[in-house]
């Protein structure tokens, strides 16, 4: 465990022991979105105005674009991408780091969005350690795989790695927008959490952003310091972001979800898009009644604005 975890866990309250979440990438709760099920009559996400949508180059566009698959546009009524990445001020010709980006989701809209524009959409993937976790490395593979085909579309990706021993982002100073989407449990559950706000600090150009989507912990309940339910607090992520020097700009409630309560028998991996039903690493138990989760949806989730002082 990082020294800036323990001060951070016992400033807040939150001190205990330090339980990693494993070294696989199932066992930190990494998101895998080609593994999830759609509920094929979900509804979309907030509809989108069809002239924007028509007009190559708008976020609505990149939303609405044909390339996108069925999964990652039935979760578009959880995520709201087109309100989020207003929100987090990104526009045409920026350069975004998109931090361990999973499956690709947010790459799907961003890649060609920042095409058209002129942008650059850089992705940091998980750091191959000494020994490769092979769920990473099929994952990063078929990422890859999927994103260099297409350059007419999604231009030029640019690659990094993030992970304990990683280095720079990007240059220094050098990029508008910095995301962190729903991943700040799996680097709490690793000790890496202080260097991804650190690396991402020194990335952004002065005046840049970093924008945050969390599963939400309920504040006044003590904080798990392993993070292995995937909810955080919405103090502490605040506090890893003004200890690595940014300012707070602005939060918003577009991906809160009242009916999350958070008490879920395998944590926010219960929930829609996951679906679990049975601890993480054991095969699926068909007995679970899954449909009180179906009801709930997807997780209560923090969309936080901060800035990197001008």
């Amino acid at each position: 465990m990082s020294v800036y975890n323990r001060r951070a866990f016992t400033r807040l309250g939150l001190a205990g022991v330090f339980a990693l979440g494993g070294s696989g990438l199932a066992a930190c709760g990494r998101k895998r979105d080609d593994d999830v099920v759609i509920d094929p009559d979900a509804d979309t996400a907030t509809p989108i105005d069809p002239k924007l949508a028509a007009q190559e180059g708008t976020l609505e566009w990149a939303v609405s674009g044909n390339w996108r698959n069925a999964v990652d546009k039935g979760r578009d009524k959880y995520r709201h991408p087109v309100e989020m990445l207003t929100f987090f001020e990104i526009k045409p010709k920026d350069t975004v780091i998109d931090m361990w980006p999973g499956a690709g989701y947010m790459t799907e809209i961003l890649a060609p969005y920042l095409n058209k524009g002129k942008g650059q959409y850089i992705a940091a993937l998980i750091e191959a350690g000494p020994v490769p976790e092979e769920a990473a490395a099929s994952l990063e593979a078929k990422y890859r795989a999927h994103f260099d085909a297409d350059k007419k579309r999604y231009g030029e990706l640019t690659y990094a790695a993030f992970g304990e021993t990683s280095g720079a982002l990007a240059e220094a100073d050098s990029v508008d927008c910095v995301l962190f989407l729903l991943v700040i449990h799996d680097w709490i559950a690793k000790g890496i959490a202080e260097k991804a706000f650190n690396d991402a600090f020194a990335a952004l150009r002065p005046g840049g952003i970093l924008g945050v989507e969390q599963h939400r912990a309920d504040i006044g309940n003590v904080q798990d310091p392993g993070a292995t339910t995937g909810y955080v607090q919405e103090p502490l992520v605040k506090q890893m972001a003004a200890e690595a020097g940014f300012q707070f700009v602005a939060e918003s409630e577009m991906n809160a979800n009242p009916k999350d309560d958070k008490d879920h028998p395998f944590g926010v991996w219960t929930l829609p898009p996951q679906r679990l039903t049975a601890p993480r690493g054991q095969a699926p138990n068909p007995e679970f009644d899954g449909s009180l989760y179906e009801s709930i949806g997807e997780s209560d989730r923090m969309t936080l604005k901060f800035r990197k002082p001008q």
